[in-house]
C-alpha cells in the first residue's frame, strides 16, 4: 500500500504533537512538578463519586437517550435559567456531550463548510482550528497584546466579511485567565445583530471566576443567544476531566443540526455519570462554591511569589494564571519553559503556540488547580530562580 499518496493528502497536513503531550512527556522524564497541564490533582467529591456507584448498581449501565439523559437536562435548564435569566427547553435545546471539546467540534462540523470563514480569538485553545481545517473553513485571527488580552472590537469587527459563518469566543479565556466583561459582550451582540453569524462561545471555566466578578454567559444576551451555541464541561466544574462530559445548549433550530452530527459521532454518553450529575447538581453550592475554593488556591500561589522576580496580573478566571519572565531571560518562552523543567524541575505550558505566528509573548501558564504541599512547591521553586 502506498501509504506516502495517503499521507501526502492528510487534512491536517500542519498538525503536530501538541504542546501538553512535549511539556508532559519532558516532565515525566525530569521528574519536574508538573503545573502545565490543565486539570486537578486531587481528588473529586467522594459524594459525586459514590452517586456514580449507586446509578452503576442501580443498572443505569445500557445506552442514554441520544440527547442525554433527561433528568441531566432538566436541571441544567433550570441551572442556566437561575444563573442568566434564559430559558432553555430540555427537549430540543441541551444536548449532553462527550466533554466541551465534542460539542465544539460538534457545532463546527454542523454548520462550517468549504471556503467559511470562522473568527477566533488569538491566544486560543487547541482544539478550535482543526476543527474548522477538517471542515473545509478558514480560521480568521484577532490577536490579543500581552498583558492585558483585551478584545479590540473595531479590529474584531474589520475581521467580519461576506464568508463570516462563525465566530468563536472563550470566557473565562483560556490562557490568559482573563474574562469578557457585561460591555465586551454588549459589543459582540451589536457587531453580531445585523448579520446571520452563528456564536460559539465555550464556557468550560464559567464557575471559576475570582474577585466578585459575574460570569456573562452568551446566554444573557437576547441576541447572542438566539445564535449561539454555548459549551460547558463538567469534567472542568466537578475535577473529574477524565469523565469527558459536558452539554451544549442552543436554540432549537440550530440544536437540530447539532445533534445530525452527535448522533453518529458518538450516538450518546456515559449513562450513570449522567444519572449521578443529574443529583449533584440538585444542590446549587457544588458549583456555586467553586470561585471561593479556587480564588483561594489562586492568591496563596500569587502570595508566594510576591518575592520571585516573575510578573503578572492576577487571573480573573479559569484555574491558570499567565507568569511574565522578562526580568529573568530574553529567551523565547519554549526555551525558557524547558529550561525550568531541565534545571529548575517545574513544567509549565508557553503561550507561543497560541498565538498567530508563535508570537512571543514571554509568558508562562501555569496551573493552580493543585494541592497545598503543590502549591507549596512550586512557590518554593519560582522563588529560587
Amino acid at each position: 500500500m502506498d501509504y506516502e499518496q495517503h499521507l501526502k493528502a492528510s487534512k491536517l497536513p500542519d498538525v503536530k504533537t501538541t504542546i501538553f503531550t512535549t511539556v508532559g512527556n519532558l516532565a515525566r522524564k525530569h521528574h519536574a512538578l508538573d503545573l502545565s497541564q490543565g486539570f486537578p490533582n486531587f481528588e473529586a467529591d467522594e459524594k459525586l463519586k459514590s452517586l456514580v456507584n449507586d446509578a452503576l448498581t442501580a443498572g443505569h449501565n445500557q445506552y442514554a437517550p441520544m440527547q442525554g439523559y433527561y433528568g441531566l437536562r432538566e436541571i441544567i435548564s433550570e441551572k442556566i435559567a437561575s444563573l442568566h435569566y434564559n430559558t432553555y427547553s430540555p427537549d430540543n435545546e441541551i444536548t449532553i456531550t462527550v466533554g466541551a471539546t465534542q460539542a465544539i467540534f460538534t457545532a463546527i462540523t454542523a454548520f462550517v463548510n468549504k471556503g467559511d470563514e470562522v473568527i477566533i480569538i488569538k491566544p486560543a485553545y487547541d482544539c478550535y482550528e482543526p476543527a474548522i481545517t477538517l471542515n473545509g473553513g478558514i480560521p480568521v485571527y484577532v490577536q490579543l497584546d500581552a498583558p492585558n488580552y483585551k478584545i479590540d472590537w473595531t479590529v474584531f469587527q474589520e475581521k467580519i466579511t461576506d464568508k463570516t459563518k462563525m465566530v468563536i469566543i472563550n470566557t473565562p479565556h483560556n490562557p490568559s485567565g482573563t474574562v469578557l466583561s457585561k460591555w465586551d459582550m454588549e459589543q459582540l451582540e451589536n457587531i453580531l445583530k445585523p448579520t446571520n453569524i452563528i456564536l460559539l462561545s465555550d464556557e468550560v471555566y464559567e464557575h471559576i471566576i475570582f474577585d466578585g466578578q459575574v460570569h456573562e454567559s452568551a446566554s444573557r444576551f437576547p441576541d447572542l443567544a438566539n445564535r449561539s451555541f454555548v459549551c460547558a464541561s463538567f469534567g472542568k466544574t466537578f475535577h473529574v476531566t477524565g469523565w469527558k462530559m459536558g452539554y451544549c445548549a442552543a436554540p432549537a433550530e440550530l440544536m437540530a443540526e447539532f445533534r445530525k452530527v452527535h448522533q453518529f459521532a458518538v450516538f450518546c454518553v456515559d449513562h450513570p455519570v449522567q444519572r449521578a450529575l443529574a443529583t449533584y447538581l440538585q444542590n446549587p453550592s457544588h458549583y456555586l462554591d467553586l470561585n471561593n475554593f479556587y480564588q483561594e488556591k489562586r492568591d496563596f500561589f500569587l502570595n508566594g511569589i510576591k518575592s520571585s522576580k516573575f510578573k503578572c496580573k492576577p487571573s480573573q478566571g479559569t484555574y491558570f494564571q499567565l507568569l511574565d519572565y522578562t526580568q529573568i531571560s530574553n529567551d523565547e518562552d519554549e526555551t525558557i519553559g524547558k529550561r525550568l523543567i531541565t534545571e529548575n524541575g517545574i513544567a509549565s505550558i508557553p503561550i507561543s503556540p497560541f498565538n498567530v505566528g508563535h508570537r512571543n509573548d514571554y509568558m508562562l501558564r501555569l496551573c493552580f488547580a493543585k494541592k497545598q504541599e503543590t502549591l507549596e512547591k512550586a512557590v518554593e521553586i519560582l522563588c529560587k530562580i
